[in-house]
């Protein structure tokens, strides 16, 4: 039996093995990025149907990373807006007839997680500086300094593995039920599966979102200082 996590080459770049979702999710970047050109360059100052529908998309999504971050979203929309836009594309794609989700794929989610991990410390560090960002690894005490980047660690990789559990356990239900049932009953699964992968895109896109605002959020110079300053009478 085949595991689920197998997924067979379809060719090799040297010596780079190329599989199905990574030319999958290269298609999706793809037509993303160059979709977004085309679409950019036809804005208008009196917007049309499309332009007010996407305008309307940023703009929520640009208040929702203010919602979360309490501070201006702008410099965090192009990371967060394309990874939801990516997660939704992805997550979407069993409705068309010969595609899978690549977020089914271990090597996706890995690849999206280590995307946030590195986007954690690089907006920390670009707000803060390399040593007051890396200082919060040791307070209040050295001693934490393991407990702090195990839990860097976990919540990276408890953040990749619900995408992927969520996304490849409906993938598995689906096919069982294709095999038993045929093509027409697995309509309802399909539709459940759509309404799913929304709400992925959303908690994974979110989730990165505290993660970065928790790395740009000021912290008090000393906290010893002002808890003394609250007792005093």
């Amino acid at each position: 039996m085949i595991s689920p996590l197998h997924e067979s080459t379809l060719l090799s770049i040297g010596p780079v093995p190329v599989s199905g979702s990574m030319l999958t999710s290269v298609g999706i970047t793809l037509v993303l990025g160059i979709g977004s050109l085309i679409i950019g360059r036809s804005f208008r100052p009196e917007p049309g149907k499309l332009q007010a529908i996407l305008e309307v998309i940023v703009t929520t999504i640009l208040e929702q990373i203010e919602e979360v971050t309490r501070k201006d979203g702008r410099p965090y929309l192009p990371l967060i807006g394309t990874l939801f836009l990516f997660l939704l594309v992805a997550n979407s794609l069993p409705l068309v007839p010969g595609l899978l989700p690549p977020t089914e794929r271990l090597e996706t989610v890995m690849a999206l997680g280590l995307v946030v991990f590195v986007s954690v410390y690089f907006f920390g560090i670009r707000r803060h500086g390399l040593w007051q960002y890396l200082k919060h690894f040791f307070q209040p005490t050295p001693l934490l300094f393991p407990i702090h980047v195990l839990s860097e660690l976990t919540r990276t990789f408890s953040l990749m593995m619900r995408l992927f559990g969520n996304i490849m356990s409906h993938g598995l239900i689906l096919g069982v039920i294709v095999s038993v049932a045929g093509l027409l009953v697995p309509i309802p699964i399909i539709l459940f599966g759509l309404l799913t992968g929304v709400v992925q895109a959303y908690i994974f896109t979110i989730l990165a979102t505290v993660y970065i605002a928790a790395a740009v959020e000021d912290h008090p110079k000393s906290q010893g200082h002002d808890s003394k300053e609250s007792v005093r009478p």
